[in-house]
């Protein structure tokens, strides 16, 4: 399950390592689907570079920061534009540099995996 992070486990830190040993562990009681997407997500993660994970968790730590209902906000419009076809999320992409949501708060939405379901929040690979 960890198979993708293979080429740079030994650069991770030990608690990222221990993060990522806690979602292998649950991963088998996850659901296919969430198995599924728990995969996706650890993919992403790993083709993201050094300076977009820097970014996907300085933005993850902000969104924790912001009030219950900003956050119910930023991911409602998350939500909104992962149900945009592929073609209108990449030009929205190209324009920004980020999906709508993060433009809000930071140059990237995305963020490393969600310590409880092993995937990153809508949005956030």
């Amino acid at each position: 399950m960890l198979a993708p992070l293979a080429a740079e486990w030994d650069s991770l830190d030990a608690a990222r390592r221990q993060k990522w040993m806690g979602i292998a562990k649950r991963y088998p009681t996850l659901a296919p689907p969430e198995q599924e997407r728990v995969q996706q997500q650890m993919g992403a993660w790993v083709r993201l570079t050094p300076d977009q994970r820097r970014q996907a968790r300085e933005q993850y730590k902000s969104i924790k920061q912001l009030p219950p209902e900003k956050r119910q906000q930023v991911q409602e419009k998350w939500q909104e534009y992962q149900q945009l076809p592929p073609e209108k999320r990449k030009e929205l992409s190209s324009r920004s540099g980020a999906p709508p949501a993060a433009q809000q708060l930071s140059p990237e939405r995305r963020r490393e995996p969600d310590s409880r379901s092993g995937a990153p929040p809508a949005g956030k690979p």
